[in-house]
């Protein structure tokens, strides 16, 4: 079950964080993983860490705004490993600032990682992503990073909410779009609550600044309650979720959204 046998996979900010846990379990149930960050350093522990445990993987620098960036990565991707498989669409940041505090740029900045980022990585990666889907029964596929603050508004930061709900709609639209063009690619989106990362770290820094107290740890342990299963979520509790839908334990399943959120958006 949920095995990669054999698939590449590439996955964008994969040098910390969610994107560093989907490569290594990626790796670790069969797939050749590039990982994509612009923290070399980072990234290359990453890449060592996957080997030392006798996993496949590479580490390219990857710059997400950039389309030259993407190119080149999904270039060696296919000289590496011998084809695209999977892309996960993971590189984001979190804002953290009230939409009448954030300036024209720090919207910019937002908006070129959180939505361009997504746009250029899916554009760029489809010749790859066919090519290898055609050999395939289930297709190749593509998983988006989106958030529930994607599916219901977020208090903490608006502007992030407006992102990850732009990502949610351009993953089922180009879900649809490859559908049309009968193209061999699967498109979803996984929707995390609030996980134990750095960026998760970063709303409870804004939480605790909103209530006026300062005390993050204060902070951290109201999410934890907000959450009906009981606890916050972890990386890998999000990475099982994306090798789920990049294997073809998901072969009939595309547009859709998985939300991993310990129960959040149920109440």
């Amino acid at each position: 079950m949920n095995r990669l046998d054999n698939k590449v996979a590439l996955v964008s900010g994969a040098a910390r964080g969610i994107g560093a846990a989907t490569a290594s379990l990626m790796a670790s149930v069969g797939a050749k993983v590039v990982v994509g960050d612009i923290l070399e350093e980072r990234g290359r522990e990453t890449v060592k860490a996957i080997t030392a445990s006798g996993g496949k993987a590479s580490f390219a620098r990857l710059d997400v705004t950039s389309e030259a960036s993407w190119n080149s990565v999904i270039a060696h991707a296919v000289k590496e490993f011998g084809g695209l498989d999977v892309l996960v669409n993971n590189a984001g940041i979190f804002l953290g600032r009230d939409f009448e505090e954030a300036t024209l740029d720090d919207w910019h900045r937002l908006v070129a990682i959180n939505m361009t980022g997504v746009f250029l990585g899916t554009k760029l990666a489809v010749p790859a992503l066919r090519a290898s889907g055609a050999r395939s029964k289930h297709g190749s596929a593509i998983v988006n990073l989106a958030s529930i603050a994607g599916l219901v508004g977020s208090q903490l930061d608006p502007l992030y909410s407006m992102t990850k709900g732009g990502v949610t709609l351009f993953t089922k639209s180009t879900a649809l779009a490859f559908g049309r063009k009968r193209y061999p690619i699967r498109v979803n989106s996984i929707h995390p609550g609030v996980i134990d990362t750095d960026m998760g770290e970063q709303t409870f820094v804004t939480r605790a600044r909103n209530a006026g107290t300062n005390d993050v740890a204060a902070a951290r342990a109201t999410s934890a309650s907000m959450h009906p299963i009981g606890r916050l979520g972890t990386a890998d509790d999000i990475a099982r979720g994306i090798v789920f839908l990049a294997s073809d334990d998901s072969g009939f399943m595309t547009g859709s959204g998985m939300v991993v959120d310990g129960g959040i958006t149920a109440q």
